[in-house]
């Protein structure tokens, strides 16, 4: 069976990524063919792209989707072909029209979601599940810090964190930015373009600062994200989109209060399938209840993902965003 795919042979810019030709052939034992209906955009893929997260050469990309099983392999019993199933994590190969996949990694989407809702929201949204209520567990009441409050991840977090009557300091860039975060959920969004982010959350919190922030920007905002803790609270850093953050002494973490810091990913608190399961299930009813609504502000063609990727760097994308095989 032959499908299309997008792959690149070596890291490095959007560019290096083509629409290619691939071959499939039939699952094996403990496989499932799935053929996409919708492809998640995420962060993540353009760290893999361009060599921050190094994959092995030639590869493909992408690492959540939504779809329908065509066929399993043998001792495949938690998916069956027509099932409307989906997924987030590895190995990476999302996008592309069709593809095997390690069948357990898969999960059956219910009703009431729609395959579109559903790849636009897998790996955001199992990302803020295990973060609020496992990383750092939120309880109500509490004031928490959450950077880039208008990204896909962000979004998400905004109208779950209230929900769980927490209330939420976000970050975001320029007006536009700051009334998608409030109108999601967000008590207070801080403009970081026109104002010091550390100072508005000392004042927000009288000079206590907060418990936890959850900081996936990296590099520009690593020193005030620990500025804003209070003694022996929680940084949660968990990813780069300013670029890494450079070594540190750990004592600094002692320096200011006593910090805890986790480095966590998504892949490691969905490893079981327990695990997967019970994060998937929590989210789908999140949503289903309508506490949470996964809005889609953009959507690709898939074989257009070079562009796609260069919007989403540029900081022109907001929420989540999907390509479409």
């Amino acid at each position: 069976m032959k499908v299309k795919a997008i792959r690149f042979h070596k890291p490095g810019a959007p560019a290096v990524m083509k629409w290619e030709d691939v071959t499939l052939g039939k699952p094996k034992k403990g496989e499932a063919l799935v053929r996409h209906t919708a492809v998640g955009l995420n962060y993540i893929d353009t760290y893999q792209r361009s060599g921050l997260y190094p994959l092995p050469m030639p590869s493909g990309i992408g690492l959540e989707a939504a779809g329908v099983v065509e066929a399993v392999g043998r001792g495949v019993s938690n998916v069956k072909p027509g099932d409307r199933v989906a997924y987030a994590g590895g190995p990476p190969g999302a996008y592309s029209q069709a593809r095997l996949m390690p069948a357990d990694k898969l999960v059956k989407v219910p009703r009431g979601i729609s395959d579109e809702q559903a790849a636009a929201m897998m790996l955001k949204g199992m990302t803020v599940e295990y973060l609020i209520r496992r990383t750092f567990p939120v309880k109500k009441g509490m004031t928490v810090l959450f950077h880039a409050a208008a990204g896909g991840v962000g979004l998400i977090a905004g109208q779950w964190l209230k929900a769980l009557g927490v209330t939420a300091i976000g970050t975001a860039g320029g007006p536009a930015k700051v009334r998608l975060a409030k109108a999601h959920g967000y008590a207070h969004v801080i403009d970081y373009t026109r104002q010091d982010f550390v100072k508005q959350v000392m004042r927000l919190t009288k000079n206590e600062g907060v418990p936890v922030v959850y900081d996936s920007i990296g590099k520009s905002t690593w020193d005030g994200s620990l500025d804003c803790l209070q003694r022996r609270g929680t940084m949660v850093s968990f990813g780069n989109a300013s670029g890494p953050v450079p070594p540190f002494p750990p004592g600094v973490l002692s320096a200011k209060g006593s910090l805890y810091l986790t480095r966590p990913t998504l892949m490691d608190y969905t490893a079981s399938r327990a695990d997967l399961e019970s994060c998937a299930r929590a989210l789908f009813q999140v949503v289903r209840s309508g506490k949470v609504k996964i809005e889609i502000n953009q959507s690709y063609p898939l074989k257009d993902a070079v562009k796609a990727h260069r919007d989403l760097q540029g900081r022109k994308t907001t929420g989540s965003t999907i390509l479409v095989p």
